[in-house]
């Protein structure tokens, strides 16, 4: 486990007079002269006024008398002066190191004792951050290491942590940088933050603006991300063939057809030819809009020969629309592009494992978690409240998504411990009013649970964002923002 190392008995080290570690002696001098450059100094109380300030250090005299402990001091430390402590901390708020590289007097190997790479690559995350508060300096790359590691943990309290160190240090102005923190945010689902961060940024690259399109994209407002694309083009940057798949997606989420449309012509005027990426989106937007003859015809126009995973998609959205004609004509389809494919779709499956539920509600400094088949007390209670209020605003349970052959009131019952409500319950609980709640959900949120946060978000009057394996559902107003389509 990486940590902060003890100081080794041949380090130069400088110890200010408030230290609580002058027990850390050098080497007795040998071969070098005493008129050279201390390897340490002491402080002690001025021998003919005590009361003088000991902030000061005083460097050892030449003529000094020998004691058995410290060779070259003045005189011996008074016992109140004696360490309680013998595990050396950084310490910024008292400045018992100077961890300051501009500075004559910083000791680089002070600094270097701190290992954050390591600490990052283990994932030790909370460590690295305390010790980063207590003086120890972070580069570049452990910067660079932290933002990934919250953007991959999605831990948004770590990951304001880290952006607060980064503000303060001489890399706030990095471009990469402030792009790992408009993609964590995103990731963490708050897009306010990432805003800010892309408007204070003193320089944009063009991943800058990707990643605002991508993070408004993924939290569900796909019109953000096209005014984005806007402000892009005003700005007089040039888009490329990434960004027109960047916009097409959003144009996707939207449902917006006639706009995705125009957005897929005017790749001609940059001089920009269409990929199949391009022409994947197209069939997503008018997929998702249930357009699907419209889909079929654009497939059939394309000016290369369709794909499996073109008519794959197409067969997907005949499925989720009802479209029985179209999912028979597609899968035939599919059998003559890949047969193996579709055989291997007709072959009975073993029945796979059912993961366990599990939510994390992300609180301040910490992580609760919560599984359906632990029941809690307070949360309990809560739920029992809110399901009278829940039901006069229109909820009615929806019995299908539960399998077991139980009758329907314990259906019923078996649907209000859903972990993520659970999760909801607690968090309302032990947090102040108005209070964002983040939970994150192993599995993909039932189509009850969506119903009924929905209704939540509107009773309590607060946003309710849920991080399934699918993508962020903001609740607001009782709302979604997926549009009830994930």
């Amino acid at each position: 486990m990486a940590s902060l190392a003890p100081f080794p008995r041949k380090i130069n080290v400088v110890v200010s007079s408030h230290s609580k570690f002058p027990h850390f002696s050098p080497p007795k001098p040998s071969n070098c002269s005493l008129a050279s450059t201390p390897l340490c100094s002491y402080a002690v109380p001025d021998s003919k006024n005590p009361t003088t300030n000991t902030n000061k250090v005083q460097p050892r005299r030449k003529n000094g008398t020998p004691t058995s402990r410290f060779p070259q001091k003045t005189q011996t430390l008074r016992k109140d002066y004696l360490p309680r402590e013998s595990k050396p901390e950084l310490d910024n708020t008292h400045n018992r190191f100077d961890l300051n590289p501009q500075n004559p007097s910083f000791d680089a190997t002070v600094a270097l004792n701190v290992n954050l790479i390591g600490l990052c690559e283990e994932g030790k995350l909370a460590e690295a951050l305390e010790l980063m508060g207590q003086g120890a300096l972070a580069d570049y790359g452990v910067f660079l290491a932290m933002l990934n590691l919250c953007e991959g943990t999605r831990s948004l309290e770590y990951g304001k942590r880290v952006h607060e160190f980064l503000r303060r240090s001489r890399f706030r102005g990095e471009v990469e940088l402030n792009n790992r923190l408009i993609g964590m945010y995103g990731k963490c689902g708050n897009m306010n933050i990432a805003r800010k961060v892309f408007d204070r940024m003193p320089e944009r690259n063009m991943s800058s603006w990707h990643l605002m399109i991508i993070g408004y994209t993924e939290n569900g407002a796909g019109d953000d991300a096209l005014l984005v694309f806007q402000e892009m083009k005003e700005a007089g940057i040039r888009p490329e063939s990434e960004t027109f798949a960047l916009v097409l997606a959003a144009c996707a989420r939207e449902e917006a057809v006639e706009e995705g449309l125009l957005h897929f012509e005017s790749m001609e005027e940059y001089g920009i030819v269409p990929g199949i990426e391009h022409y994947m989106e197209v069939i997503n937007i008018l997929g998702n809009a249930g357009q699907l003859n419209e889909a079929e015809e654009f497939i059939e126009s394309m000016p290369f020969q369709p794909e499996v995973d073109t008519w794959e998609a197409l067969r997907n959205f005949a499925q989720i629309h009802g479209d029985m004609d179209l999912q028979d004509r597609t899968e035939e389809l599919l059998a003559c592009l890949d047969p193996s494919k579709a055989i291997a779709d007709k072959l009975p499956t073993p029945p796979r494992k059912k993961q366990s539920a599990i939510n994390m509600l992300e609180e301040k400094n910490r992580i609760a978690e919560y599984r359906c088949a632990v029941p809690y007390k307070e949360a309990d209670e809560k739920l029992k409240g809110l399901s009278g209020q829940m039901r006069e605003a229109g909820y009615v349970p929806d019995t299908r998504y539960v399998l077991h052959d139980i009758d329907e009131a314990e259906k019923e019952k078996a649907l209000q411990y859903h972990s993520e409500r659970l999760a909801i319950a607690y968090g309302l609980i032990s947090t102040p009013p108005r209070t964002t709640l983040r939970i994150i959900k192993n599995l993909r949120i039932c189509g009850d649970c969506h119903n009924a946060i929905k209704i939540m978000s509107k009773i309590v009057g607060r946003e309710l964002i849920v991080r399934d394996n699918k993508r962020f559902h903001h609740f607001r107003d009782g709302k979604c923002s997926c549009g009830d389509y994930w």
